[in-house]
């Protein structure tokens, strides 16, 4: 019996197996990490940390989508990434995710050589667009919210129409 894989760019994902994505921010106002990455050469070595600590994938994102935050423009976020993404794919050769809800920045990201786009609010049409014959992989994000009687009702809901 053939294995399913998840297909992230170069990278086929076996999925019998359990895999840590390592999260990596570049916001000066992450709540976990206040701004310790946003340079280059300090994201790439808390990666490679991740790594040794058994990561198989790095998401990295340049914009906090944590409670309450203040959403900053694709421009800004890019600027966050745009030096960061390269580094992490030389240097770790892992799946690198970039985790963003604007197009603009996931045809950047996936031109610099991102594997895998990660949408928080749930792939919207510009979005499915972009990533749509990239060959890169998908993480899809129930945004929460909508008709059900139970979270659960509401996420299938949600999911049903992204087929």
């Amino acid at each position: 019996m053939n294995t399913p894989v998840f297909q992230a760019g170069e990278f086929s994902l076996p999925l019998d197996r359990t895999y840590v994505m390592g999260i990596l921010n570049v916001t000066p106002d992450s709540f976990s990490d206040g701004g310790k990455y946003l340079d280059p050469t300090a994201a790439l070595e808390r990666a490679l940390e991740m790594k040794a600590e058994g990561a198989g994938l790095i998401d990295v994102g340049g914009q906090s989508t944590r409670p309450g935050y203040t959403a900053i423009s694709p421009e800004e976020e890019w600027a966050r990434l745009q030096e960061v993404l390269p580094a992490l794919l030389a240097g770790t050769k892992l799946a690198v995710s970039v985790d963003t809800f604007y197009p603009q920045v996931a045809v950047k990201a996936l031109e610099a050589g991102a594997h895998i786009i990660n949408d928080v609010s749930g792939f919207g049409e510009e979005m499915l667009a972009v990533v749509a014959g990239s060959g890169c992989g998908c993480v899809v994000m129930f945004p929460g919210g909508g008709e059900g009687s139970s979270v659960a009702g509401a996420a299938r809901a949600f999911f049903s129409h992204r087929r």
